[in-house]
């Protein structure tokens, strides 16, 4: 099987590195549109736009199913990629939900969602926990935080700084969402800002949980990945060279 992840950027890659740690294929083709990222500042009709020409990409691809490992992706185009591609199509939101309702089943914990402000504003995170019967839910937008992974700061003084800006009024919560895939890189600075307390909620360890529960197998090998992106491909091939 060959899976297809598609990404604004070098985020996706945190899911890339899961499909890698717990392989589902023999072959993962990733493509970053890193000439127009970020995602998370755009109008919905950009967003199916570009989505909708990642589609056109990977149709060059003998692929079997795509993940969208863009969680601003995953909560305005889905549909639309869904009803232009000849293969399956996963987003990121749906398995976290799902992953997240597996691991906390008290409706009244305390729940924080970070992400994009596009993907705070879909309220799509929020809408369906609420269907599940939580109640305390807080989405904040941490836009922000994504350069900062970019440049590769994932500790020290400058991302503290930055997780104080975004928390400082926030209670420890139960349990947080990590609604954008840069942010698994920057988790145990996030635990550690709230004493290790919180559940994590990771896109990339959630997708590959929610496709093993629809019955894709784990294989023994180690997949292959090729590296793709609309704008400095040897700049994200790096990245992945440090990430993964």
């Amino acid at each position: 099987m060959k899976i297809g992840v598609f990404d604004s950027g070098a985020g996706g890659l945190t899911v890339a590195k899961s499909l890698i740690e717990q392989p589902l294929s023999k072959e993962i083709i990733y493509y970053g549109d890193t000439a127009r990222v970020p995602y998370g500042t755009k109008d919905s009709n950009t967003i199916i736009r570009y989505a909708l020409e990642a589609i056109e990409f990977f149709n060059n691809f003998d692929i079997d199913l795509l993940i969208t490992a863009c969680n601003t992706v995953s909560a305005y185009a889905l549909p639309s990629m869904r009803e232009k591609a000849k293969y399956p199509i996963y987003g990121v939101i749906e398995p976290g939900i799902w992953a997240l309702n597996k691991k906390l089943s008290n409706k009244d914990a305390k729940i924080l969602i970070i992400a994009t402000r596009a993907t705070i504003n879909s309220a799509r995170y929020q809408d369906e926990l609420k269907e599940l019967g939580y109640k305390n839910i807080n989405a904040i937008q941490t836009g922000m935080l994504v350069p900062i992974v970019e440049e590769g700061i994932l500790e020290g003084r400058v991302l503290e700084e930055m997780l104080h800006y975004y928390f400082k009024d926030i209670k420890t919560p139960d349990a947080i969402i990590l609604g954008c895939t840069h942010f698994p890189l920057i988790s145990k600075a996030i635990k550690s800002y709230f004493n290790n307390n919180p559940i994590l909620i990771h896109s990339g360890e959630a997708i590959v949980e929610y496709l093993h529960n629809k019955n894709y197998k784990s294989l023994e090998n180690t997949p292959t990945i090729n590296i793709y992106a609309s704008d400095n491909v040897q700049g994200l091939r790096e990245i992945a060279n440090k990430w993964l």
